[in-house]
């Protein structure tokens, strides 16, 4: 996930510092979902995640040097991670690398029809919203019977987009507390708590951070995974029915 070289401001959180906030909050969010459920508090430091994550795909999007690129990678590793799913646990639940590719896919079709104006532009955009929508809306009903739904849904695909088109680092913060708001609506109970990372973001430098870590926070989602599930397979071997 790439984010600008320049600074904003020289103080704040750079956005390694702040994907490694979110990395933290994620993996206490699935601890606390596989094996430690009696914890609630796990969960809700575990919305601080998915806002973060989903500023930081805005910033990849309007800072990266070849969306394609940077598309296509979200989109592999999803792939895989669902072919995994799919393997271990005939699981067609959609994981956020899915809806974040979704929300990549969404911002380039849309800005450039912004930039374009013209009809296959158009009818690239309306193409990206209406797969967006059978994908997060339609399929979900239609699969009823199964596990099938993006994470997040509808607006968790979007968050990443509102952020995008934000024309300045006020309305981005706005915007996501209006999506975090909306996420909370549709969702209820600790995602509210998601509004948190709010005040964290307004601390961000708009520095990327001194080091590259893409990579890292690329494959710390799937490892990570593995590893809970590997240990809910031993604690269950171990301990049959508690876990």
């Amino acid at each position: 996930m790439n984010v600008p070289t320049a600074v904003e401001s020289r103080t704040g959180l750079s956005g390694n510092q702040l994907k490694v906030i979110a990395m933290i909050a994620m993996t206490c969010d699935h601890v606390g979902l596989q094996l430690l459920p009696q914890l609630g508090f796990l969960r809700i430091i575990g919305r601080l995640a998915f806002p973060i994550y989903a500023y930081m795909i805005a910033e990849g999007c309007r800072y990266t040097h070849d969306r394609g690129r940077y598309f296509l990678r979200l989109a592999s590793l999803a792939l895989v991670c669902q072919g995994v799913y799919y393997g271990a646990m005939r699981s067609l639940y959609q994981c956020v690398l899915v809806t974040f590719s979704l929300s990549v896919c969404l911002i380039c079709a849309l800005d450039n029809w912004r930039k374009e104006r013209s009809l296959p532009a158009g009818l690239l955009a309306l193409g990206a919203v209406l797969g967006v929508g059978v994908l997060c809306l339609g399929l979900p009903l239609l699969l009823a019977g199964t596990d099938y739904a993006v994470d997040y849904g509808i607006w968790g695909v979007l968050l990443p987009v509102l952020v995008y088109f934000g024309r300045d680092r006020r309305q981005k913060l706005a915007l996501l507390a209006l999506g975090t708001a909306m996420l909370g609506l549709a969702f209820g109970g600790i995602q509210w708590w998601g509004m948190a990372a709010v005040p964290l973001l307004m601390c961000y430098s708009g520095a990327r951070g001194k080091h590259r870590m893409g990579m890292l926070f690329y494959l710390y989602y799937p490892l990570h995974l593995a590893v809970i599930y590997g240990l809910s397979l031993l604690l269950e071997a171990v301990l049959p029915g508690r876990f």
